[in-house]
Order: structure tokens, then C-alpha cells, then sequence
């Protein structure tokens, strides 16, 4: 924990996730009589936290994206566009439309079996995935797969490119913890663009619309409502902000 904290300089919630697999494995150890010092399993340090924030992409922001002109010596962020659109549209994970081959896409639906949590998931297509997808139907990618996908870190790379290239310049900001240490950082919308920004539009986005959670939860393959409460929270702040507009009337 102190090495972590003082030598890797990890934030808490990383800290946290670390202690996390460090107990797993040895637990795993433990069981197979390899670990026989058992003290760890009654560590539970208290670890300072504060709840992440989500951070997504509204429908206009969307739409923006869409329509920006992206000049033709960026033309590389075509793509990188169509795959944001397409997880914003869709709710997966990079990993799995990376993994995305031809025959999973059928008429009306796409049939995976997810890499993270090996589960099985029927999500159902609308105009804009349809859209990416019919846009690639023609083109000839290595192992079948149905998009143009890079990989993970060029694409949290130019992800933030393009959000920088089409004004994602809103200020946030962001509290943690580092041991005892409380910091505030204001930081650019672009800057915190990852892959993951796409899994969490669609599902804001989802809710927001007022599609039901457990519907949400079979396209996404969440299995439990602690995991897609942050993303209620979020929706209900929403919410209440959008109400406020009455007060203008």
C-alpha cells in the first residue's frame, strides 16, 4: 500500500482496485496451501474515496461530433469518429467490437458473446448503428471483423484528438484522493475521452430517454443495480437540471 501510494503515486480508487487483485490472488493461493500466512484476509485498511463521476456525452455533443467537418489531414479520425458513434449507439466495449466479427451482425440485432465477462448478449440495432455498419458491409478487415477497429491505446489517443479538434473545451472537475490528501483538478472535457466514454453515453443517454434500467442492463450485460447506479445518480441529476427550465418559462 505504501508503495504504491508514495513510489507509483496511484490515486485511492486505484489503490483500491490493486488491493483488490493483490486479495484475490492470494486467496487463490491460500486455498491451494501455496500462501499459509492467512493475515491478510481480516486487512481492510480504510481507503479515503469519493464516488467517480460519470463523465459522457450528451445527444447534442453527439450530433456535434457527427456533423463536424474533420479537415483532410486528420482524414485518419474518419474512422475513429465512426467506431465513438458507433459504442455511443450501441453500449460496447471496445474490446468487444474490436472482437465484432460479420457473422454476429444479423438483421435486426447483434449476437456476442462479450470478452470481459464471457456474456452472452443480444443487442438490438437502431438507425445509427445500422448506418456504421452498413458503411463497412463491403470492406475486407483481417478475421472477418465488421469494423475498422485499432487498438485500445492509439484509440484513447486520438480520441482525445478528436475531441479536442471539435471543441469539447467544457471545464470539469475532478476531486480524488491520494492516501489522506484530498485534490481538485480542473481538467478539459477531451482530456478524459477513453474508450469507455462511448459504453457510457448509451447508457446515460439510455436512461436519460427513459428506457427502463433492467432493458439497459440486457444490452450492456450488467448484472447487478449497484453496478449501473452510478449512472442513475447521474440521469436523476440530469433530471433535476432539466426541470429548472420551467423557472425560465
Amino acid at each position: 500500500m505504501d508503495f504504491l501510494l508514495k513510489r507509483r503515486g496511484f490515486k485511492n480508487s486505484t489503490l483500491e482496485k490493486h488491493l483488490k487483485f493483490l486479495k484475490w490472488f492470494l486467496r487463490w493461493g491460500n486455498r491451494k496451501g501455496i500462501v499459509t500466512n492467512s493475515a491478510f484476509l481480516s486487512y481492510r485498511p480504510k481507503i479515503k474515496k469519493i464516488e467517480k463521476k460519470v463523465v459522457f456525452l450528451t445527444g447534442q455533443e453527439i450530433d456535434h461530433i457527427k456533423a463536424f467537418d474533420i479537415p483532410k489531414e486528420k482524414s485518419y479520425l474518419h474512422r475513429v469518429r465512426d467506431i465513438l458513434i458507433f459504442t455511443c449507439y450501441s453500449g460496447l466495449r471496445h474490446s468487444d467490437v474490436y472482437a465484432l466479427t460479420k457473422d454476429a451482425v444479423k438483421e435486426r440485432y447483434i449476437e456476442i458473446v462479450t470478452i470481459k465477462t464471457d456474456d452472452k448478449l443480444i443487442i438490438d440495432l437502431n438507425n445509427h448503428t445500422k448506418a456504421i455498419l452498413n458503411k463497412y458491409k463491403d470492406e475486407r478487415f483481417p478475421n472477418n471483423k465488421a469494423l475498422p477497429v485499432i487498438s485500445n491505446q492509439k484509440y484513447n489517443e486520438y480520441l482525445k484528438e478528436l475531441g479536442e479538434l471539435v471543441g469539447l473545451d467544457e471545464s470539469l472537475i475532478t476531486t480524488y484522493y491520494k492516501g489522506n490528501k484530498r485534490i481538485e483538478e480542473v481538467v478539459t472535457k477531451y482530456m478524459l475521452l477513453t474508450s469507455h466514454i462511448g459504453r457510457r453515453s448509451f447508457i446515460c443517454n439510455g436512461l436519460f430517454l427513459g428506457i427502463p434500467v433492467h432493458i439497459m442492463m440486457k444490452w450492456t450485460g450488467h448484472s447487478d443495480y449497484k453496478s449501473m447506479q452510478p449512472y442513475i445518480d447521474t440521469v436523476d441529476e440530469m433530471r433535476s437540471e432539466a426541470m429548472e427550465m420551467f423557472n425560465k418559462m
